[in-house]
């Protein structure tokens, strides 16, 4: 477990993920209960540069020096942190946090999984920041306890949680968007095979993710007898949904029935009872085909616990960086901890 301790007032954030780097400069203001605020926000391009250490280096060179510099960073990564060291997923930068203190000339630095980051934000969003998807109307995180559950599609499928024990959140680090995909129906264990044949291990974010909608139209396309369909870019799947092809709007059906399924067991896994949050880059981009879609179905179809499932509040995440808003919350936020399951 480990717990933030504030240096500096000002701190350099990063959200890595496998497409983009966003960075930002957070500043804790005065009222110590308030939450961090972000400036000057910019992103770059991970393809664009050969390591974390060069991005950050872009980023800082373009900073205001009216603005104050920072002297030291919290970096959230999509892929696996583990001690001081972090692997990403889905691109080949590898992270060292010392390597960046001593090529940034910062005072400390702290790597923390990406969805951890996203669970630390929760608490500093506005009631503007979330909208209800069916069910409940809201998930109150006012009471002295509580679990939640976070995940959501980008380039990758994130997972996490969030916990609050004597009046201190708790942020639990997962790799859960890699568990092996269980289908629920006869339609997905249909796409289960096509998939298998591209894949020798079919995990949810091979379904859930950006990447995900184009392998799932690829097995939607085989399955209604194509044989060899185009591998359709995840913008083209949505466009050609929304002019009303039959293929492109199955896939996203099976697409959010998976969501929705998955974001249910991990209320049963984690015991998230007290609400779940949908956040990834994916989300504001569908959120009218979320909220209209089978995702609350599938997330409630849980047999014996279907009737506590429709108590679970779920929210859609729409503050534009929840990320960097969640780094700036451990770089600057004292009491904050995490924890890596």
């Amino acid at each position: 477990m480990i717990a933030s301790q504030t240096t500096s007032m000002t701190a350099l954030v990063a959200d890595i993920g496998g497409t983009w780097a966003r960075f930002a400069l957070a500043r804790r203001p005065n009222d110590g209960d308030a939450a961090p605020t972000l400036h000057a926000e910019a992103r770059v391009p991970v393809a664009a540069h050969a390591s974390l250490i060069a991005a950050a280096q872009h980023y800082l060179a373009q900073r205001d020096p009216a603005l104050p510099a920072p002297t030291q960073a919290a970096f959230a990564v999509a892929g696996r942190v583990d001690g001081d060291t972090a692997a990403m997923t889905n691109h080949p930068w590898r992270i060292v946090a010392g390597e960046c203190r001593e090529a940034l000339g910062l005072a400390h630095v702290r790597l923390l999984n990406d969805f951890t980051a996203q669970a630390l934000c929760l608490p500093h969003l506005m009631a503007t920041d979330r909208v209800p998807i069916g069910g409940p109307a809201s998930a109150s995180l006012e009471a002295p306890e509580w679990t939640c559950a976070i995940l959501g599609p980008g380039t990758g499928l994130g997972v996490g949680a969030l916990l609050r024990r004597s009046a201190a959140p708790f942020a639990l680090a997962s790799e859960g968007g890699h568990a092996a995909f269980a289908p629920k129906t006869a339609r997905q264990r249909a796409l289960l095979e096509h998939l298998a044949t591209r894949f020798p291990r079919v995990s949810y974010e091979r379904l859930v993710s950006g990447t995900g909608l184009s392998n799932l139209h690829w097995a939607v396309a085989r399955q209604s007898g194509l044989a060899a369909p185009p591998t359709l870019a995840p913008e083209q799947v949505t466009a050609q949904a929304r002019a009303g092809d039959a293929l492109a709007l199955d896939t996203l059906d099976v697409f959010f029935e998976v969501f929705g399924a998955l974001a249910g067991d991990l209320v049963l896994t984690f015991g998230a009872w007290d609400g779940v949050f949908l956040s990834g880059g994916l989300v504001p981009l569908l959120l009218e085909e979320l909220q209209a879609g089978p995702f609350r179905q599938a997330f409630e179809a849980k047999g014996r616990f279907s009737e506590a499932m429709a108590r679970v509040p779920v929210q859609a995440v729409l503050h534009s960086q929840p990320g960097l808003l969640g780094a700036a919350a451990l770089a600057l936020g004292g009491a904050t901890r995490h924890a890596t399951a």
